[in-house]
């Protein structure tokens, strides 16, 4: 699939270095396959959610929310936003 706004993994991997691994293997997982649904995603990543219509990754051990929309007509992933867990439990990602 393809990634729009990988920019913000960068970003946030340069803010919180420890992350980096687990985004990395994120993006490579996500990069080298094709889904075609939700259920197909889940398949890979067992504790993916949905909250409306954005998918939320638990990253780095449950640490980081990557917060993407999916498409996948397009076979496109978004990044909207990529969170410490403390700032996804905030919620302003939701506004």
């Amino acid at each position: 699939m393809e990634i729009v706004r990988q920019d913000r993994l960068v970003e946030f991997a340069q803010r919180h270095p420890n992350t980096r691994p687990s985004l990395t293997r994120w993006y490579h997982l996500v990069r080298e396959r094709s889904f075609s649904s939700f259920a197909e995603l889940r398949s890979v990543f067992p504790h993916v959610s949905r909250v409306r219509n954005l998918t939320i990754f638990n990253i780095a051990g449950n640490n980081v929310r990557l917060i993407v929309s999916m498409r996948y007509d397009e076979q496109r992933i978004y990044i909207r936003y990529v969170l410490t867990h403390a700032e996804y439990d905030k919620g302003k990602w939701k506004e």
